[in-house]
């Protein structure tokens, strides 16, 4: 087992399909519980269980550095677990997939407007290719589809740019700190509202859990949060230090494409606009994955 960990290709492969799935499995959840309750649930569950970590390394760290980890695990932690499941009521989990990687395009582009980072000539020319594949899946999603709708594919990519100002934060304020802390502590400082709003949202009180499809719902959201959220987290950091931020951040390319095979797999409508409008979104961050360094800590 310990030789199977060790192999950088296993690792990349276990990862990408873990993350990749994610967006079918919230499909999944979504016709029992809502999406407050969703999000709640993974945000909460997963502080539970990283908490034996987080608090402990918080106590080890500045005021100032608690505020910063606070604010990252706000846009790129806590915000966005809601944001997903409340536009996939709406936006097919393919699109869903391939609207995440929009991730990268607006770390280059944040990171110029907001902290003056300098790119290269390449980097931005992923960027306008990446944006134009936006355009074009946000423009084919306004229809009459019961799959996807203007406003939700919108909001995808709003979520895309919060992962993005995370990533940012984490960039430049955060880098002394250890991934595991880091994770740790976002997932720990954000476990109490998120139990709070798990607690209001009827989610001990209002769900019939004898009902089986209330049970298979609860099992996908049980995975989502303890296997794509802790285990795979720990896993990803491990492929970082073993190989390079370059070679994991391949990851970015490789989750739409699991989110596309599990959609279609799942009698999703896919669109000739669609593949266009990801494929030139997957070009775009192809080009930015250019000596890209940054870490960014999702919550999957």
């Amino acid at each position: 087992m310990k030789q199977i960990l060790q192999n950088k290709i296993f690792l990349l492969i276990i990862i990408s399909i873990t993350w990749g799935s994610s967006f079918i499995l919230i499909k999944k959840t979504l016709p029992v519980f809502d999406p407050y309750q969703i999000g709640a649930f993974r945000a909460g569950l997963s502080g539970l269980l990283l908490a034996f970590i987080g608090f402990p390394a918080m106590r080890r760290m500045t005021k100032k550095d608690i505020f910063w980890i606070a604010l990252s695990g706000l846009f790129g932690n806590f915000l966005v677990v809601f944001i997903f499941p409340y536009a996939q009521r709406e936006v097919s989990s393919s699109l869903a997939g391939i609207i995440n990687a929009l991730d990268p395009i607006f770390t280059l582009i944040l990171g110029v407007l907001l902290f003056g980072i300098r790119s290269k000539t390449i980097q931005y020319l992923g960027a306008v290719i990446g944006f134009v594949g936006a355009l074009i899946l946000v423009y084919t999603s306004d229809s009459d589809s019961s799959e996807s709708h203007y406003f939700y594919t919108v909001l995808l990519i709003i979520g895309s740019a919060l992962y993005a100002v995370s990533a940012l934060i984490i960039e430049k304020k955060l880098m002394h700190i250890k991934s595991t802390e880091l994770a740790s502590s976002i997932y720990a400082i954000w476990m109490i509202p998120s139990l709070i709003i798990l607690l209001f949202s009827g989610f001990f009180t209002e769900i019939d859990y004898s009902q089986t499809e209330t049970l298979e719902s609860l099992g996908y959201l049980v995975f989502l949060t303890v296997v794509s959220t802790t285990l795979v987290m720990f896993l990803f950091f491990k492929l970082v230090q073993d190989t390079s931020a370059v070679f994991a951040s391949t990851i970015s390319l490789l989750i739409p494409v699991i989110a596309v095979f599990w959609g279609i797999l799942d009698g999703e409508i896919f669109t000739l606009w669609y593949a266009l409008g990801g494929i030139l979104v997957l070009i775009g961050v192809y080009f930015i994955q250019e000596k890209k360094k940054e870490r960014s800590i999702k919550l999957k």
